[in-house]
């Protein structure tokens, strides 16, 4: 279950603290141009070490493109793509070698597979994520061809919440913050939890622009279905909101429903979506991620004989994951909007009749 995607897929491979990380992404029609420089800027956007709000281990992730790309142009063939790993320290993790470090996959892999590499969490941890954000710059790439945009940024850190949404704003923020008027705030939250050497939790809004009526598959397939698995597959992500999400329950049908006039609907609490397809709106969604695990406290926990012991955790870590992990986000949004927009060309016979007449 390394794959993700119908028609426009990739296959993520590679660990933490191996040799390298990289993504085959297979799908992708041929003709389409290849911008490495924007594949290239949208995995800085995401790399650690950049300031002092994110783990502080190096790395350039650097994209390779192996194959599918011949001058510049998509092929229609696989586009594999490889990122090698340049500042590992396996020796931070020796003492986490024989127990399971609280909050994290170690216990449930052991458990699965008898076998678990202990470096950084191997193949569990986040750092897998780099490979969904090189799947997703080509996935954009794509979606710019018929105008669509996705956009995201930080709307909660430790319980405080924006009150205004600038995603300009986010583009320059070193927390990708979507309230200037909050940022201060959010980031000495961030700060506070190093101080303590803590973590605290986040909350990401993603956008989708320009998305066109008709995108998704009913009945088990739905486009909103297929957003909250691409999300919850997310390391730390616990929740995910579509529209207004939890808030529809506490409302009622009369204030709910977004009724529709001659230039369009008149709100937008359904998040651009009803019954799982594109309704031509601006498609919202929130995603929730618990605090990072990785935190410089003594823990209670247990080794691979189950016997009870504490440690301290070593390494670099991210204070607040939520904050690289909204670039992820936003890629795994790209992506599920170019699967479901190659697989709507077969939804009518004029699409058909277009390509071969």
């Amino acid at each position: 279950m390394n794959s993700f995607g119908l028609r426009f897929k990739f296959t993520t491979f590679g660990e933490s603290h191996g040799k390298a990380l990289g993504c085959i992404v297979d799908g992708v029609p041929a003709g389409l141009q290849i911008d490495e420089e924007f594949i290239q800027s949208q995995m800085n956007r995401r790399k650690p070490g950049q300031n002092k709000y994110q783990t502080q281990r190096k790395e350039g992730d650097k994209v390779e493109i192996l194959s599918g790309v011949f001058e510049g142009v998509s092929t229609g063939t696989p586009i594999c793509m490889v990122i090698f790993n340049e500042n590992q320290k396996s020796r931070d993790y020796a003492n986490v070698k024989d127990l399971f470090r609280p909050g994290h996959a170690d216990f449930t892999y052991f458990h699965k597979y008898g076998i678990r590499d202990y470096r950084g969490g191997g193949r569990s941890s986040a750092r897998e994520t780099a490979c969904r954000v090189a799947a997703g710059a080509i996935a954009k790439i794509l979606l710019k061809e018929v105008g669509i945009e996705v956009v995201s940024g930080i709307f909660e850190v430790d319980g405080i919440k924006s009150e205004n949404l600038d995603f300009s704003y986010a583009k320059n923020s070193s927390i990708f913050a979507l309230d200037k008027d909050m940022e201060a705030k959010q980031k000495k939250a961030i700060e506070n939890a190093l101080t303590s050497h803590d973590s605290v939790g986040g909350a990401v809004i993603v956008k989708a622009l320009n998305v066109p009526c008709g995108l998704g598959e009913p009945m088990y397939h739905k486009l909103d279905g297929q957003i909250a698995e691409a999300m919850m597959g997310l390391n730390a992500v616990k929740g995910v909101e579509i529209g207004d999400g939890i808030e529809s329950s506490k409302s009622k049908g009369s204030l709910n429903n977004d009724q529709i006039s001659s230039d369009g609907f008149l709100s937008n609490h359904s998040g651009g979506i009803l019954g799982g397809i594109s309704n031509g709106d601006e498609i919202v969604t929130k995603i929730y991620f618990k605090p990072t695990p990785s935190i410089f406290l003594e823990q209670q926990t247990v080794d691979n004989e189950n016997k009870d012991t504490t440690y301290y955790l070593k390494g670099r870590h991210d204070p607040c994951v939520a904050i690289r992990g909204s670039v992820v986000c936003e890629s795994m949004m790209a992506l599920v909007l170019a699967d479901m927009l190659l697989l709507n060309m077969n939804s009518k016979i004029d699409y058909i009749k277009k390509v071969y007449n």
